[in-house]
């Protein structure tokens, strides 16, 4: 996308410009809270950051060691603008990079849409988390 920047980071780095879109779209806009925001796995990850010009933070998400995709906040002015897209693709491409033969992800329903169009699949039954109804969804590494 033009003039979007992707950067992936680690925790130091990304915490301060991450933590108040994630606060925004988990906390603000879906209820979730404070201290379920936050967790031991944020150091532990690799962060991806989409931003605009001045740094601006659009969207971002984390990988876990594991292959665990999580975290995924875009800001409500860029839903559906493909910034979501980048910052999944970004995190589905470290991973491979990684040496990882999979990715899995705790998808709300209302984005399982979003992430079968990038390749997921869904499995199993629905589960609530932190009070969102959520299904888990993977993804193969294909050719190897």
């Amino acid at each position: 996308m033009k003039d979007i920047e992707l950067v992936l980071l680690d925790w130091t780095e990304a915490a301060p410009r991450a933590m108040p879109l994630r606060e925004r779209v988990f906390v603000v806009e879906q209820g979730v809270p404070a201290d379920l925001e936050l967790d031991e796995y944020d150091p532990l990850s690799r962060h991806a950051l989409a931003l605009a010009e001045h740094g601006h933070v659009l969207a971002t998400g984390r990988l876990l060691p594991d292959g665990h995709i999580g975290r995924m906040a875009v800001d409500a002015a860029w839903r559906g603008r493909g910034v979501g897209g980048l910052v999944l693709e970004a995190l589905v491409e470290e991973a491979w990079h990684r040496r990882m033969h999979e990715v899995v992800l705790n998808a709300q329903v209302s984005a399982i849409d979003f992430y079968l169009r990038h390749g997921f699949v869904a499995e199993g039954e629905t589960f609530m988390d932190a009070g969102i109804v959520h299904r888990r969804m993977r993804r193969f590494r294909s050719g190897g």
